[in-house]
C-alpha cells in the first residue's frame, strides 16, 4: 500500500495541473490540433489535403472537410491493409486497430498509434488519479477492470484488430497493475458468459475489492445476475480450486489456470454465509468494502443505473466518461454526475449546435464557445487519423472550469425520429422510459419505441413477454412524460396528429438475440453494445418473428 499510495500522491500533480490549465484550454486545444497536422502530414491524406500550410483554425478548416468513416475509409483501407503511408507520418507507429460497428453496416477500424495511446492512457490516470483523492480508502482495496481482448483478429498485413481496453491494460505500469485482480488475460475468453465467469472466480476470493470499472451498465446487471444464478457452482469451485465454465466448450490461457487456488476456508464460509443469509449471491454482499462504481451513467444506459445501485449497494458512483474506440471526449471530476471535463489535452474538438446540424453552413464552435444548457454535435480530431470526424455523439454543455465545457451525453445523434414534426430524441425517450418504470414503481426493462407510419403515425411500445403485467398503464405513463419532456410531442397527440404509444410484446429472450446479431453482422463487442430506446424506424419489426407481436391493449 505505501508504495501505491507514494505513487498516486506523486502524481497528482497531473490532475492539478489539468484543473489549473482550464482556463487557457483555449490556447491548449490549437496548439493539439496543430500537433494532430503534423503526424499526418506526410502522408498520402496529409498531402491531398494541404496539412503542411495549416497554421491556424482558419487553415485547418478550409482545408479539411467535416468528415465521416466513409470519407476516410479509402485511407484507413490502405493503413489495414500494410500501407500506414496512406494517412501517417514516417514517425508514425501502428499498434493495432480498434473494432467498433459505428452507424453504418460495415464495421470500423480505427487505428490506435503510439500517440493514440498515449493520449488515451493520460485521460485514464486523470480519471484515475481524481476519483482516489476523492476516496482514499481505495489505496489499500483490491480493483477490478473490465477489459477487452485486443487481439481478436489480424488484418492482412498482420495488425491486431480488438478492444483498446485490453492493450491499456496490457500495458499498465507494474504499481498500477497490481491492484487489477482479473488480469487482462480474461478479456480473451471468446464466449461472454465464461468471460464473465471467470472474472467472478478470480475476484470473488477478495473481500477488499474497493473499485469495479467498466463502461455498460447493462454489463455489471449481467454479472450480478450470474453470480446469483451459478452461486452454487461458484462456491463449490471456491472450495475445490476449480473452474466449471458455463459453457464448457470454452478454454482460457495457461497464464489463468496457474492463477485458480482453492479459496482460504474463512472466505468460503463468509460467501455461503451470505447466501445463507439472503438467499442470493450478489455484489452488495460479497464486496462490502466496494467504494466506488466506474461506469456509463449517461444516454440511454443511464435508465439502468438504479438497477445496478439495487444490486452493488451503498457506494459512489463515478461516470466513465464519453469514450469511445475513437478517443475520450470527457473526463468526470465528481462522484454522482454525468459531466465531465472536455479532455482538452487528448484530442482537438469542435462543435455543431445541435439545431443547425445537417445545414449546409453550419457555425462551427470551439470549446470555449459553447453555451450552458444548449446541445451540440462533436466533431473529433484524434491521433488515429480522424479529422474534423462526425462522431454523431450530441453532448450539453453543463458549465464551465475555467475555459473549459463540462459536458453531459445526450445520445448518438442518429437516434432521432420526426414522423409528425415532433423531434423524439434518445435521450428524450430513455428518461420518460427510466421516470415511467419509476413511477410504476417497477425495476427498468429494456424495451424499445418504435416509429409506425400509418393514415395517423404513432409510436409502439415493445416489452418482453415476461413484463406484459400493467404494459397499457406503463405506455400511458411514457406518454405522459414525453408530453412533459417534448411540447412538440404533447402537441401532436392534443390535436390528434399523433396517436397515443401502443404496447406490444415480444417474445422472452428478443433483445439478447437481435444484440447479438447485431454484434455479428457489424463487429464491436457485448460491452460497447448500447440497446436504444428509441428505433428511427419501424425496420426492427420486420425482425421479429411473424405473428410474435400480441396486443397490449
Amino acid at each position: 500500500m505505501n508504495a501505491r499510495w507514494a505513487y498516486i500522491q506523486l502524481q497528482t500533480r497531473i490532475v492539478k495541473k489539468m484543473l489549473a490549465d482550464s482556463v487557457r484550454s483555449h490556447e491548449i486545444q490549437r496548439q493539439v490540433m496543430l500537433h494532430k497536422v503534423r503526424l499526418c502530414a506526410d502522408s498520402r491524406f496529409g498531402r491531398e489535403h494541404g496539412l503542411a500550410s495549416i497554421r491556424n483554425t482558419d487553415d485547418f478548416r478550409r482545408q479539411i472537410p467535416i468528415t465521416d468513416f466513409e470519407y476516410l475509409r479509402p485511407y484507413m483501407d490502405e493503413v489495414r491493409n500494410g500501407n500506414p503511408g496512406a494517412m501517417f507520418g514516417p514517425s508514425t507507429r501502428l499498434l493495432m486497430f480498434a473494432l467498433t460497428s459505428g452507424t453504418t453496416e460495415k464495421p470500423k477500424l480505427i487505428p490506435v498509434t503510439d500517440d493514440f495511446i498515449k493520449s488515451y492512457k493520460r485521460g485514464w490516470k486523470i480519471w484515475g488519479l481524481k476519483t482516489h483523492i476523492d476516496h482514499m480508502d481505495l489505496a489499500r482495496k483490491d480493483y477490478v477492470h473490465l477489459a477487452g481482448d485486443w487481439q481478436e483478429s489480424q488484418t492482412d498485413a498482420g495488425v491486431w484488430c480488438g478492444s483498446i481496453s485490453g492493450l491499456a491494460a496490457e500495458i499498465r505500469p507494474a504499481v498500477v497493475r497490481r491492484p487489477f485482480i482479473v488480469p487482462p488475460q480474461v478479456g480473451k475468453i471468446s464466449d461472454w458468459t465464461s468471460r464473465q465467469y471467470m472474472t467472478l472466480r478470480l475476484s470473488l476470493p477478495s473481500r477488499r475489492v474497493g473499485m469495479i470499472v467498466t463502461a455498460n451498465p447493462l454489463t455489471l446487471i449481467s454479472l450480478a445476475n450470474l453470480a446469483d444464478q451459478h452461486k452454487e457452482t461458484l462456491l463449490k469451485d471456491l472450495r475445490d480450486g476449480t473452474v466449471t465454465m458455463p459453457n464448457q466448450d470454452v478454454d482460457y490461457a495457461d497464464s489463468l489456470k496457474s492463477r485458480v487456488r482453492r479459496v482460504s476456508r474463512r472466505r468460503c464460509n463468509e460467501l455461503e454465509e451470505v447466501v445463507n443469509r439472503t438467499g442470493r449471491l450478489l455484489p452488495r454482499d460479497f464486496w462490502p468494502e466496494l467504494s466506488v462504481v466506474g461506469v456509463w451513467m449517461g444516454g440511454s444506459v443511464g435508465a439502468f443505473i438504479p438497477d445496478v445501485r439495487k444490486l452493488y449497494g451503498d457506494c459512489a458512483f463515478r461516470d466513465h466518461g464519453l469514450s469511445a474506440s475513437e478517443g475520450r471526449m470527457t473526463i468526470p471530476m465528481n462522484d454522482e454526475s454525468n459531466a465531465g471535463l472536455l479532455d482538452y489535452t487528448s484530442n482537438y474538438f469542435e462543435f455543431i449546435p445541435a439545431a443547425e446540424f445537417g445545414n449546409d453552413n453550419p457555425t462551427i464552435l470551439e470549446s470555449h464557445e459553447l453555451e450552458e444548457g444548449q446541445s451540440y454535435y462533436i466533431l473529433l480530431t484524434n491521433s488515429g487519423g480522424l479529422f474534423r470526424y462526425n462522431i454523431h455523439d450530441v453532448v450539453q454543455c453543463a458549465g464551465y472550469e475555467g475555459q473549459t465545457p463540462l459536458l453531459t451525453f445526450l445520445h448518438k445523434g442518429v437516434h432521432c425520429s420526426n414522423m409528425t414534426g415532433e423531434k423524439l430524441t434518445e435521450y428524450q425517450v430513455a428518461t420518460a422510459v427510466r421516470e415511467a418504470f419509476v413511477d410504476s414503481q417497477r425495476s427498468v426493462e429494456t424495451v424499445m419505441l418504435v416509429p409506425v407510419m400509418d393514415s395517423v403515425p404513432r409510436y409502439m411500445l415493445l416489452i418482453e413477454s415476461q413484463a406484459d403485467q400493467g404494459v397499457e398503464r406503463l405506455a400511458e405513463a411514457i406518454d405522459s412524460r414525453l408530453s412533459n419532456l417534448n411540447c412538440e410531442y404533447e402537441n401532436r397527440l392534443k390535436t390528434k396528429r399523433l396517436l397515443p404509444i401502443l404496447p406490444r410484446t415480444v417474445p422472452s429472450g428478443t433483445w439478447e438475440r437481435l444484440r447479438n446479431e447485431k454484434i455479428a453482422n457489424r463487429g464491436g463487442t457485448q460491452e460497447q453494445y448500447k440497446h436504444t430506446f428509441l428505433g428511427t424506424s419501424d425496420s426492427v419489426l420486420d425482425q421479429l418473428p411473424a405473428g410474435t407481436l400480441a396486443s397490449g391493449r
